[in-house]
């Protein structure tokens, strides 16, 4: 699974949002560090940067109707099988430096071969 251009969220449609969700709870729970190739950059910044990133997830699921579990809204939640984080260090938001144009431009090719045009 592939963490979306943020920009494309709120274009995804229903089966590639929800996955993203997903795949979000995944990696902020017992998946953290665990490499896959297309996901390995998240474990190269602070874990904060992921939640700020499936908070946007979250939001353009709630803006669908869909139910969030609000546990995850906590930037130190990490499921029900992990212990939370313990810490007072959250940063500024911001995107993960690698969703530039050109994985933009990737995600939008890998969507194209889906048959989702956006």
């Amino acid at each position: 699974m592939r963490l979306w251009h943020y920009q494309l969220i709120p274009h995804l449609p229903r089966q590639q949002l929800l996955g993203q969700h997903r795949e979000c709870c995944a990696l902020r729970g017992n998946g953290w560090g665990k490499r896959h190739a297309t996901v390995n950059y998240v474990f190269e910044h602070h874990p904060y940067i992921l939640w700020n990133y499936h908070v946007k997830v979250m939001t353009e699921m709630k803006c669908r109707g869909y139910h969030v579990d609000e546990q995850w809204l906590d930037p130190c939640y990490r499921g029900k099988s992990c212990e939370r984080y313990d810490t007072d260090v959250f940063l500024e938001p911001y995107d993960y430096p690698e969703h530039n144009d050109e994985y933009f431009k990737e995600c939008l090719a890998n969507l194209a071969g889906k048959g989702i045009i956006i």
